[in-house]
């Protein structure tokens, strides 16, 4: 662990050719302006005139953080999440930081955890409890913390990070962000816990405090797999599942954090939620992953949001516009093993398309042309015409053979099966 005098790593952390990393790397994240309304190139033009100011008193330990700015983001089921938003040149010296410091700790974390780690992913977490449950622990203890970025305690925090790092420059310029505060209505309100979402450093801190349960756990060899602040424990009975709920209360406790009891559980691994994936058990026992029924369910809602059938868009841009979104549910969820679910999904969204497709040529001669040259029959484009306003109803079989997959595909929908 670093051992060096005051300074070193914030020395380390300033260099050039650090800094000129970080900006790469805030560029790239783009993110909203913070407090100061000021965006990426709004930013990279100031600093060429403020960053000397700004490095001195860096260096000098007089550099005070503006506070973040509190957005609200809605969630699927209709709660919302806290993000505080850096200004973008606070994002950079945090950026900066965390270039410098997590070659340092992160090796030091436990192998159980895997979120915001370079070379880990959700995918590994979810493949370790796989792994757990099909070498027989069948039962889960699932952890939920309390709204944990909003509850971490700073005092606890910054001494599990002195055990870490001796820089003090380093850690005086982390409390100064812990201590930032975050503007609400255009109030500065200051807060003596949290770690808000939004800036590049959070992750890393909140890995830090949590891996002391990590350490705990670890060393009476249980199997388990933490991703952030979602921890799930496998265990052979319940009986043995709850003494390790009651432990885990008591180590978190200890951190000045609280579980979720409504979120939490001892329950059966199978079919329990973890990271958007449940685990199910085939034919010759073998444990699968599969998409959980909530992340099914909002994967459903987010679609219909991307294709309300209105908005004046063609059927080109409506795919478009529905590509990103496709290609980033199906990297995530590629783990799952449930072929039969993802050609319904398929079958489902070219549907719902065929349906926008049947209201945007909207009156019947308009759809018999249009299906006519398509290719359609004369008894289908009729048919079809003459119900012309039933479009959910008309965009079943009857259509697929006017609009059939290919259509889509060269369209460049992307399949999901």
């Amino acid at each position: 662990m670093q051992t060096a005098g005051a300074g070193t790593l914030l020395e380390a952390a300033l260099t050039r050719e650090n800094l000129q990393a970080a900006w790469k790397r805030v560029k790239a994240n783009k993110g909203a302006a913070g407090v100061d309304g000021l965006d990426i190139e709004q930013t990279h033009r100031l600093l060429q005139t403020t960053w000397p100011q700004i490095r001195q008193a860096l260096r000098a330990g007089k550099y005070r953080p503006a506070p973040v700015r509190r957005v609200m983001i809605p969630k699927p089921d209709g709660s919302q999440r806290e993000l505080g938003i850096p200004t973008a040149t606070d994002r950079l010296i945090q950026q900066a930081l965390l270039q410098v410091l997590q070659p340092l700790i992160d090796p030091s974390f436990s192998d159980h955890s895997h979120g915001f780690r370079p070379g880990r992913s959700a995918h590994d977490a979810v493949k370790a409890a796989r792994a757990h449950v099909q070498s027989g622990r069948r039962v889960v203890v699932d952890v939920d913390l309390a709204k944990f970025f909003d509850r971490v305690n700073h005092d606890i925090l910054m001494d599990r990070l002195k055990r870490r790092i001796a820089d003090t420059a380093v850690l005086r310029l982390i409390r100064a962000y812990l201590n930032a505060g975050i503007m609400d209505g255009g109030v500065v309100v200051e807060r003596q816990q949290g770690t808000p979402q939004g800036g590049p450093l959070s992750p890393l801190l909140a890995n830090v405090l949590l891996d002391e349960v990590d350490k705990a756990l670890g060393a009476r060899g249980y199997c388990f797999a933490r991703y952030a602040d979602d921890c799930n424990v496998y265990v052979s009975s319940m009986k043995a599942g709850e003494r390790v709920m009651a432990w885990l209360r008591t180590l978190y406790g200890k951190l000045k954090l609280q579980i979720n009891e409504a979120k939490s559980a001892v329950c059966s691994a199978l079919g329990r939620k973890f990271l958007g994936y449940e685990l199910w058990v085939a034919k010759g026992r073998e444990v699968k992953c599969a998409v959980a029924d909530k992340a099914l369910g909002n994967f459903k809602a987010r679609i219909r949001q991307l294709t309300a059938r209105s908005g004046g868009r063609s059927m080109e841009q409506v795919v478009q516009g529905l590509r990103p979104y496709l290609l980033g549910w199906k990297a995530y969820f590629g783990l799952a093993q449930t072929p039969r679910v993802w050609r319904e999904l398929d079958e489902w969204l070219r549907h719902r398309l065929r349906a926008i497709q049947l209201k945007q040529w909207r009156s019947p001669r308009t759809i018999y042309r249009a299906l006519k040259a398509l290719g359609a029959s004369d008894a289908v484009a009729t048919r079809v015409a003459v119900n012309s306003r039933r479009w959910w109803g008309n965009s079943r079989r009857l259509l697929n053979s006017a609009l059939p997959i290919a259509y889509f595909d060269r369209l460049g929908l992307s399949r999901l099966s």
